[in-house]
């Protein structure tokens, strides 16, 4: 995991900043071509603005808001891209980044997707033109970002893959799947379903993890184990009861994230399954509701505060002109009488 951290006297001290004629002279085109590439505006080849795009990615060039007369030269203002407000996951998260942001004297724009991947790119393309640097919940690759990234340092989180041009904080997704299953297995269930959402944060990590581990014990089952619900209490409860109909005998449900798992929880109670000595239940996130309901949720816990920590550890490390490593968060098991 990267944890360390530089003296707060250096945070935010940069070499000598990349200037624009630095990027034209490099990339063998006018200043003005340069500016178009970056901005978007004005007519210029593809191949050309593709080219400018990847010398100043390169050179860690980023347009300079104070020139333009929005900003003060010494402040930094973060753009964060989330998909759902409402879900009580990213409230935490988002707490966590403008705490590590404010002490850095930084400040943050929240924006939302509104659970809707279509619009990412043209979000990041119209908040990056506002700040000094973006963190997103991001799904699209990044071919299909960078074009309206720019120049803008990025931070992507949790996506799956990896990047070769922008930071990374990645959650152990599989190490969470492992230690959730483990515990199921070592309780004595052997017929084990997930409820999964290809759209989020690295579903082909589950999945494939799923299997693995079903292999690995010889468990009586296969993808046809795992359905598919949207991320809400209705889609959990939805998803429960379709695996239960497709698998009567199921015995445990991993559920992809703890909405999900409360969603489960109540489809249960309406079918007269009893949690957890007909069916256990896990969720996934860790969500102060998990503790509320009853029984109370056993969960993969996430410090949703460390993961916006890390986010903008990683954005500091950028401004310097450095690309690092990704980032990693581990989940750990919290066992409560759902299990």
């Amino acid at each position: 995991m990267v944890e360390q951290q530089r003296p707060e006297g250096e945070r935010g001290r940069a070499t000598k900043r990349v200037t624009l004629h630095d990027v034209a002279r490099a990339a063998g085109v006018s200043h003005q071509t340069v500016s178009r590439a970056i901005n978007g505006k004005g007519e210029i080849d593809p191949r050309t603005r593709r080219r400018v795009l990847d010398v100043a990615r390169e050179l860690r060039y980023r347009p300079s808001r104070f020139a333009r007369g929005l900003v003060r030269p010494d402040a930094v203002t973060i753009g964060l891209i989330v998909p759902d407000v409402v879900n009580p996951f990213f409230p935490e998260f988002v707490a966590g980044v403008i705490a590590a942001a404010d002490r850095r004297g930084w400040t943050v724009v929240v924006t939302s997707t509104e659970n809707d991947r279509s619009r990412e790119p043209s979000m990041v393309g119209s908040l990056g033109r506002q700040v000094d640097a973006l963190v997103g919940y991001l799904s699209h690759p990044d071919p299909e970002l960078d074009p309206h990234v720019g120049t803008v340092p990025l931070v992507i989180m949790d996506r799956g893959t990896d990047s070769s041009s922008h930071a990374l904080v990645q959650v152990d997704t599989a190490a969470g799947v492992r230690a959730g299953l483990r515990h199921l297995i070592d309780r004595g269930h052997r017929r084990i379903g997930m409820i999964d959402c290809p759209s989020v944060c690295a579903p082909e990590v589950r999945r494939r993890t799923f299997l693995e581990v079903a292999a690995e014990h010889a468990l009586p089952v296969d993808d046809g184990w795992i359905t598919v619900g949207d991320q809400s209490l209705d889609g959990g409860a939805t998803a429960f009861e379709a695996l239960r109909a497709a698998h009567p005998d199921v015995t445990a449900v991993f559920a992809f994230n703890d909405l999900v798992a409360i969603g489960a929880l109540r489809a249960a109670r309406r079918l007269g399954v009893r949690v957890p000595a007909d069916c256990a239940v896990i969720g996934y996130d860790g969500l102060s509701i998990a503790e509320l309901v009853d029984p109370p949720l056993t969960t993969l816990h996430l410090d949703k505060r460390r993961l916006g920590e890390l986010a903008v550890h990683q954005v500091d490390r950028l401004l310097t002109g450095e690309l690092p490593p990704p980032a990693v968060l581990t989940p750990h098991l919290i066992v409560r009488g759902t299990t």
